[in-house]
C-alpha cells in the first residue's frame, strides 16, 4: 500500500487505453477467482443462491491446461412463456498462465445471437473491449457484495 502512494502519476494508464485494459483484466481475474476459485474444476452448471437476490449462474464451456471460458449470466421468467431469457449472459474467458480474465463476447437481446468482440472494426476495438470488461468489473463487484460464491 505504501508502493502504491507514492507510485508516481505518470505511470498510471490513461484510461481506456490499451494498458488500462490490461489492468482491468487482471483485477477482473481476481474477482473472478473471489467469486469461484477454481472455475476449471467444475464440470456441470453451476447456481448461487443467496437470500433475496437473483441467482447467478455459471458453466464452464470450455477447459484447456491453460484457460477456461465460461458462460456467467442470470435467467428471468419470462411472462406468459414457460421458457427463460439469460441476461447479461457474458462469456468470459480464465487466463489462468497470465492471471487474466477477458469478456469474449454477450448475447444480443435483439436478434438472439452473439455478439463477439471480434466483430468491431479495429478503430472499435479497444472502445468495445474497454466497455464490455468495464461491465464485468462492475458486476462482478456488484455479485460479490450480494454474497454470491461458487
Amino acid at each position: 500500500m505504501l508502493l502504491e502512494a507514492s507510485k508516481p502519476a505518470y505511470l498510471d494508464p490513461m484510461p481506456r487505453s490499451f494498458a488500462a485494459l490490461m489492468d482491468l483484466y487482471e483485477v477482473n481475474y481476481i474477482r473472478l477467482r473471489q467469486l469461484c476459485p477454481e472455475p476449471q474444476s467444475l464440470d456441470c452448471p453451476r447456481v448461487s443462491s443467496v437470500p433475496g437476490v437473483m441467482d447467478l449462474h455459471l458453466e464452464v464451456l470450455e477447459c484447456c491446461p491453460y484457460t477456461t471460458t465460461l458462460l456467467l449470466t442470470y435467467h428471468f421468467d419470462v411472462e406468459g412463456d414457460r421458457s427463460t431469457r439469460r441476461s447479461p449472459n457474458l462469456r468470459v474467458r480464465v487466463y489462468h498462465d497470465a492471471r487474466q480474465v477477458e469478456v469474449l463476447g454477450r448475447h444480443s437481446r435483439r436478434t438472439g445471437e452473439e455478439v463477439s468482440l471480434g466483430d468491431h472494426p479495429d478503430w472499435q476495438a479497444l472502445q468495445c473491449r474497454w466497455r464490455f470488461n468495464r461491465f464485468l468489473y462492475k458486476w462482478l463487484g456488484y455479485c460479490l457484495r450480494q454474497g454470491h460464491r461458487f
